[in-house]
């Protein structure tokens, strides 16, 4: 951490009461509503909103795009691609008020989120799960789980360091080695 003040382009607007994290960015064009929560050095890139009551961790990067709806909650160091979508309503309507229907979605610690991607609310992202690039993922997903495809299913398993692991659940980059549990799931082995 270096702990410098938040850095926040004059472009973008910050209203009402909302906690901004030393050494955080937010660039261009950006809007953050009230009541928000952000941590300690994250980088918020441009024209990127942030609903009202929204948390995102320390170490998050939010590329170009995002909007971040109320009912979403970013742990630690979650990557969002650019112009990835969240939701927050299931059956949207423009004529119906549905604020008392939006959906708590969690976005657990690790995660990366590839760009264009579209997360469904009401669900789960396990810790250090990888959504590939354009996916529709449409229900909970497993920690260290590979995602791809509309919907997104998963085809493999990532592991902290954000490689693909092998058929034996190994890392190759990082030596780490995982076992997986029925019941518990994927856990990374101590070394």
């Amino acid at each position: 951490m270096d702990g410098s003040e938040p850095w926040i382009h004059p472009s973008s607007i910050i209203d009402g009461e909302s906690f901004i994290g030393n050494g955080t960015k937010i660039w261009h064009y950006s809007h953050i509503m009230d009541n928000v929560s952000i941590g300690q050095n994250c980088t918020l890139g441009q024209n990127i909103m942030v609903g009202k009551g929204v948390t995102i961790g320390s170490g998050c990067k939010i590329q170009n795009n995002v909007s971040i709806f109320s009912g979403v909650l970013l742990e630690e160091n979650v990557f969002c691609g650019p112009s990835c979508v969240f939701t927050n309503v299931l059956y949207p309507r423009a004529e119906i008020d549905r604020k008392d229907e939006f959906k708590e979605t969690i976005v657990r610690r690790g995660v990366s989120i590839g760009a264009n991607a579209t997360i469904l609310c009401g669900i789960e992202i396990g810790k250090y799960a990888l959504i590939g690039a354009g996916s529709v993922v449409t229900s909970s997903v497993e920690p260290y789980a590979l995602m791809i495809g509309n919907p997104a299913s998963r085809v493999g398993w990532v592991g902290e360091y954000g490689e693909p692991l092998d058929s034996n659940l190994f890392c190759k980059k990082t030596g780490d080695q995982y076992k997986y549990n029925e019941g518990s799931g994927l856990t990374r082995c101590h070394k």
